[in-house]
């Protein structure tokens, strides 16, 4: 199994304390609307992660 960065999991978490809270949006910029789904804010904060250049796992197809 691959192991994501210590970055990667401090993002990750960042944006679950955001989900958690309600202040998580979706979308470009977080111009759409508040994510409702716990899974739906773990790909958003892999996804941020990525684009950050962190160490995270491949994407599976």
């Amino acid at each position: 199994m691959a192991k994501y960065s210590k970055k990667a999991q401090e993002k990750i978490e960042e944006v679950m304390h955001e989900f958690k809270h309600g202040e998580l949006k979706s979308g470009k910029g977080g111009k759409g609307r508040v994510v409702k789904s716990r899974e739906q804010a773990i790909a958003i904060g892999i996804s941020e992660a990525r684009e950050a250049g962190l160490k995270v796992p491949k994407e599976e197809v």
